[in-house]
């Protein structure tokens, strides 16, 4: 890359001159000018606005049972090779239990995409549940997909405090090339859940896929746009890794090699890092399927939330979103001490006892 160039990379970050055609400059970065130009830019504004700490969120996959077809998705209800599962209460608190006891002070609850009444009651008696294990002090997150209003409201009121809605691609065409053409999978519905959880007053996240087949530079940038536009207060993105049992995995030939997918979210992150300052952005555990340090070496790119999985181990495999998911075996408390050891070692360290609430969210209120 010339060093005209570069000179203008620096400039577009200086300025904050945050238009399509920049962004794609930006993410054209060779990955040895982007350690250069990115990276110590998204760094110190990490830094800066949201400091060197970073918070743990504990895990659940309560369910791999999904109504949802999506056609890069392991655990899509098409998937016939899949051994489905749901999570007994007392397994999901034994492992709140244990988030609690070791301070993570905030845990995750996620599963496949059910909208049902009886799901609904669920959710709502396992949130009240959590808060009188932990006498109220453990926030939890959901991602629990697309529902109605009513029962975000409903979530919210039993403890919820967060909630995470992957958009995975905000063109709506390309949302098209890897959903079915039906009801269930409807961009402008997804858009108006993410609307919706911001009238309940979660905190409110979204996310991409980086590198999936037909995805372009372009697409990147203006999915980098609609998260700015539509405010969110934390992000999770994340490289697209294909799985064998899904519709996209035929279309393996047209994906970039593993290493340029993660160097893309790495540049990806910073870029977010950069026009969104104050917001949590999570390390993703599909970089780690790629680089056994990936998740560590985002957060000097600009993440600065990790989420140990504290799923049951024999639960595990049959979560697998994409294929060579690390961790399917490693114990909760072996998961901990590994990654804080990692986390240090990057020049960082785990906020114990602290929610880690986003503070760009913080300050809207």
């Amino acid at each position: 890359m010339s060093n005209e160039f570069n000179v203008e990379a620096k400039e577009i970050i200086q300025t904050e001159n945050w238009t399509p055609e920049n962004i794609i400059k930006l993410l054209s970065l060779p990955m040895e000018d982007a350690r250069e130009i990115l990276y110590p830019a998204a760094k110190e504004i990490k830094e800066k606005f949201v400091g060197k700490k970073v918070y743990f969120r504990g895990l659940v996959e309560l369910s791999n049972i999904c109504a949802k077809d999506c056609y890069y998705c392991g655990i899509r209800k098409g998937n016939s090779k899949l051994e489905r599962y749901t999570i007994a209460d007392e397994d999901v608190l034994a492992a709140v239990k244990f988030a609690h006891q070791n301070n993570y002070a905030s845990v995750v609850i996620q599963a496949g995409e059910i909208a049902s009444p009886a799901f609904t009651q669920k959710i709502e008696e396992l949130l009240k549940k959590i808060h009188a294990e932990t006498k109220g002090q453990l926030h939890v997150t959901l991602s629990l997909g697309e529902q109605s209003l009513e029962t975000y409201q409903r979530w919210f009121d039993a403890g919820a405090h967060r909630y995470l809605l992957r958009i995975e691609t905000s063109n709506k065409e390309l949302y098209k090339t890897i959903h079915p053409q039906d009801d269930t999978h409807n961009f402008d519905r997804r858009v108006e859940c993410l609307h919706f959880l911001k009238k309940v007053g979660y905190q409110m996240g979204s996310g991409i896929m980086v590198g999936f087949p037909g995805q372009s530079l372009e697409d990147i940038a203006n999915d980098i746009l609609f998260l700015q536009k539509i405010d969110i207060d934390m992000c999770g993105l994340g490289p697209y890794i294909e799985h064998e049992d899904t519709p996209l995995f035929e279309r393996r030939t047209e994906l970039l090699p593993l290493q340029e997918r993660f160097d893309l979210t790495l540049k990806t992150i910073a870029i977010l890092r950069l026009m969104m300052k104050d917001i949590n952005i999570a390390s993703a555990t599909a970089l780690q399927a790629i680089d056994p340090a990936g998740r560590e070496k985002a957060l000097g790119w600009g993440t600065n939330v990790i989420m140990p999985n504290l799923t049951p181990t024999e639960f595990r495999e049959g979560y697998k979103l994409y294929d060579n998911k690390p961790c399917l075996d490693e114990d909760r408390t072996k998961c901990q001490k590994c990654l804080e050891g990692r986390i240090v070692m990057y020049g960082h360290e785990v906020g114990y006892g602290e929610w880690g609430d986003s503070q760009h969210y913080k300050k809207k209120r």
